[in-house]
């Protein structure tokens, strides 16, 4: 790793167990030693579809406004249903799925709902069958790293604060130790997507500010974006409309931050008929009008800074 990220903040599971501190530098060594630590727990494996009620959640997401015209053929849905299917957890992460849904329902749904975003998408873009295990496999848990972030902070009704955005872009770094730790592997696509999800093509993103060029990460990051957009959030009772979200979308992309195709992509599954991606373009003329009280300040909201390192206590 080429300068390695250095934690704001410490890293720790649901029980409260610090798997690094504060200050700590993600370097090859590092997470070596953490997945040789991690290497002595095992855990047994369980079928995300069969645990609690994420099957039943899932698809009442997809049945739902606005999702049920972007998932209205039921021959794709049929087919992301059956690759759901063959994706399992152990105990750990699953149990982080139950604290979301239990804590913070607004993190719960958008994970979900980013997980079937991103294999739809991947199903039209992706063609190495490779490639497509690789986004089954990352698309689950991009914002696991949130339970080290305090609740309140992400509950929160009111523009944040620089500190408070320091603190919630610490899910990044964050998810990206947990999944390794638990995975077991520092280059498992979970795990960097968790890390690289908010990074951008001009290198505008955190947390490591690198030219993003994975494809993978960039389907996540695109279905991250339009849902935190469409979707009621605590600072932004009012969503935004899909028309406004996806001219927000195009215009990122137009600036190089995000891949064309992607967005052009989403907009075909937004549009009636579900035209072929590659016919899709976004109009230039902007219509839209951001919902009122929007504290959405563009697809990158915030850095991630190694500056004034104090331990907080998630879940407060």
């Amino acid at each position: 790793m080429n300068n390695p990220l250095q934690l704001c903040y410490p890293v720790k599971t649901l029980t409260g167990r610090e798997l690094l501190p504060a200050g700590a530098y993600l370097s090859r060594d590092t997470m070596k030693e953490l997945i040789h630590l991690a290497g002595r727990e095992t855990y047994p494996a369980r079928k995300l579809m069969e645990f609690a009620a994420v099957a039943a959640d899932l698809q009442c997401i997809c049945n739902k406004q606005p999702y049920c015209r972007i998932f209205s053929d039921p021959v794709r849905q049929k087919e992301l249903l059956k690759t759901m299917q063959q994706v399992e957890f152990t105990q750990p992460l699953l149990d982080i799925y139950g604290f979301f849904k239990a804590c913070d329902p607004y993190t719960y749904r958008h994970i979900l709902t980013v997980f079937a975003l991103t294999l739809l998408l991947a199903q039209d873009l992706i063609n190495d069958r490779e490639e497509l295990a690789r986004a089954v496999a990352a698309a689950p848990t991009h914002d696991f790293g949130k339970i080290c972030v305090p609740v309140a902070v992400c509950k929160k009704t009111t523009p944040l604060n620089l500190r408070e955005q320091a603190l919630l872009s610490h899910h990044a770094a964050a998810g990206y130790v947990l999944l390794s730790f638990y995975l077991k592997e520092a280059e498992h696509p979970a795990a960097t997507t968790a890390r690289d999800h908010h990074e951008r093509r001009d290198g505008s993103g955190y947390p490591r500010q690198i030219t993003l060029r994975n494809r993978v990460v960039e389907i996540v990051a695109v279905g991250d974006v339009f849902d935190a957009l469409i979707s009621s959030r605590p600072y932004r009772p009012q969503s935004y409309d899909l028309r406004t979200a996806l001219e927000e979308l195009s215009l990122q992309a137009r600036s190089g931050a995000i891949s064309e195709d992607v967005v052009n992509t989403l907009i075909s599954y937004n549009r009636e008929n579900h035209p072929c991606h590659t016919a899709c373009r976004f109009s230039h003329e902007l219509r839209g009008t951001p919902p009122p009280g929007n504290h959405y300040q563009g697809i990158t909201p915030c850095r991630y800074e190694p500056a004034d390192i104090q331990e907080e206590k998630p879940g407060v």
